[in-house]
């Protein structure tokens, strides 16, 4: 019985926060479901906040944009708690069909981030697309960002804590390890560990 009335319960609150979604003017499909509180933080159009058809959140997610910057979700995908996308400039941040995003994840947009289909992220995943720059004499807070487009390709699994940094193409069928940090694009169905990642083998 409690099972029952705990289904219904999230049933009817996931339906207000669609409600509230599309108020904000994002686009939403059919059989969306959270259970936790959506953060928004809109400085650009409502509208460039895409979510397709059967999302399933379970947990707080927060979804910020600014100047034109977009995000698209396509059907299917799940979300574990705490995660951040945030997109900007004239960046669009694509999550493929089918893929599952842990917790605590985080994707910084400004360029291009491209994940595709039935990817899936363990915890802690941080992916960036854009980079302080760094030049000597000059405080690090006082300067621009650099932006570069980050791509993972299909039936990619990234292990717990792995950080990618802007540039870099995962590659279909990739496998990356806990804790490794991604500088360069991998080849299709390898295997990488390590600060900076390497290739140790092959899926079999």
């Amino acid at each position: 019985m409690a099972s029952l009335v705990k289904k219904i319960f999230w049933f009817f609150y996931s339906l207000l926060i669609k409600i509230i979604l599309r108020i904000h003017g994002i686009r939403i499909g059919k059989k969306f479901y959270i259970e936790g509180i959506p953060k928004l933080k809109i400085k650009g159009k409502g509208s460039n906040i895409e979510i397709g058809n059967n999302i399933s959140i379970f947990g707080n997610i927060d979804l910020r944009n600014r100047e034109n910057g977009k995000i698209v979700i396509g059907n299917n995908v799940k979300f574990d708690n705490d995660t951040r996308i945030v997109s900007a400039k004239d960046g669009t941040i694509k999550i493929g069909e089918s893929s599952a995003i842990g917790p605590y994840t985080i994707i910084n947009g400004g360029g291009n981030v491209t994940i595709g289909k039935k990817v899936i992220f363990a915890k802690n995943i941080s992916i960036n697309a854009n980079d302080h720059e760094h030049k000597r004499f000059i405080n690090i807070c006082d300067q621009g960002f650099i932006y570069a487009d980050v791509i993972i390709e299909d039936d990619v699994w990234l292990g717990a804590n792995v950080c990618v940094n802007k540039g870099v193409i995962i590659r279909k069928g990739s496998v990356v390890g806990a804790n490794a940090v991604v500088t360069k694009s991998t080849d299709q169905y390898s295997i990488n560990v390590g600060i900076p990642s390497k290739k140790i083998s092959e899926r079999k």
